[in-house]
């Protein structure tokens, strides 16, 4: 755990290969850098307890290979962006304790092959969507 970390260099952008970044328990973590959206081999980022996240940025939606995300306890953060929809390999994703969540956004509707979506404890949710019911690949639900 990085408790401290407050930044992430924008040389990780060069990191041609990297696959996982995980950043759990970065709690003064505030942003992401712009440079990540060069990480095209990303399948999987963790950003479990990083309270202090204010916002994910737009690129998100240009990693190719991500299967996982999970933002677990980003308390701050008030909504997603929609460019997850483009997320073509997204898997999972884990949404618990995302309590500004007050509703699914309708692109989460776009995902395919997307199999597992994560609720627990998002305490201000007030309804899941019809698409739910267009997920092909859609296995599991947790609420």
């Amino acid at each position: 755990m990085c408790s401290n970390l407050e930044k992430l260099p924008s040389s990780i952008g060069q990191l041609n290969a990297f696959q996982k970044l995980d950043l759990l328990g970065c709690s003064n973590l505030k942003e992401l850098p712009s440079s990540i959206g060069k990480l095209n081999a990303l399948q999987k980022l963790n950003l479990l307890g990083c309270s202090n996240l204010k916002e994910l940025p737009s690129f998100i939606g240009q990693f190719n290979a991500f299967q996982k995300f999970d933002l677990l306890g980003c308390s701050k953060l008030k909504e997603l962006p929609s460019s997850i929809g483009e997320l073509n390999a997204l898997q999972q994703f884990d949404l618990l304790g995302f309590s500004n969540l007050k509703e699914l956004p309708s692109f989460i509707g776009q995902l395919n092959p997307f199999q597992k979506l994560h609720l627990s404890w998002c305490s201000n949710l007030k309804e899941l969507l019809s698409f739910i019911g267009q997920l092909n690949d859609f296995k599991r639900l947790i609420c």
